[in-house]
């Protein structure tokens, strides 16, 4: 069986033309990220449809990246951003019929192991409601600095870079967003997310 590419090789074949290079990075980052472009847009078609056209830019704009730099900050900055875009422009759109959307459920099946006992299966989903819910209540900013921080597991620099914001707003926003978290998810304080020095 042959092992599979690393990102550096996948980076260069990618950079030659060869899209094996791309098949590579999609098997590894995909599912990632479209559980990252999720938990920002709440909407699983569209977290799909941006990863996808994620992809499509990694293409276009493999030949900016620097190779001597580690390959997720750099991919997952790229997917926040167009994730944000996208729940901006849906802000900005007016439905026809003044319906509410609906939530996709589907993040409980997105985030559950796939082979828990009924008993913690009943405990999980309840606490991916609670966190899910709790989520839903911070603002656009204050979830994405949340699931790049701790989903994605980029540094404030990077999240900096990726919002475009000073390093000083994006602590801020961090530590106000924890801080909502912690309030919203008191029943289940071992869960909440840590305060960082």
């Amino acid at each position: 069986m042959e092992e599979p590419l690393s990102d550096y090789h996948a980076i260069t074949r990618l950079k030659r033309g060869d899209l094996t290079g791309l098949d590579a990075l999609i098997e590894r980052y995909q599912l990632r990220a479209v559980r990252a472009t999720y938990l920002i847009v709440r909407d699983r078609p569209l977290a799909e449809d941006i990863v996808q056209e994620s992809f499509v830019q990694l293409v276009r704009k493999i030949h900016k990246f620097d190779q001597a730099r580690p390959f997720p900050p750099w991919f997952f900055r790229c997917v926040t951003n167009d994730a944000l875009k996208a729940v901006q422009r849906q802000k900005r759109q007016v439905s026809l019929d003044g319906a509410e959307s609906t939530h996709d459920t589907g993040l409980l099946a997105v985030l559950q192991d796939p082979q828990p006992s009924p008993e913690a299966q009943a405990i999980q989903a309840e606490t991916c409601q609670e966190v899910w819910q709790a989520l839903e209540k911070l603002t656009l900013e204050q979830r994405t600095v949340i699931v790049q921080r701790y989903y994605l597991g980029l540094s404030e620099s990077e999240m900096s870079a990726a919002l475009q914001r000073p390093a000083g707003t994006v602590k801020w926003l961090l530590h106000i967003a924890r801080k909502r978290l912690h309030g919203l998810l008191a029943v289940f304080a071992p869960l909440a997310v840590p305060e960082e020095e």
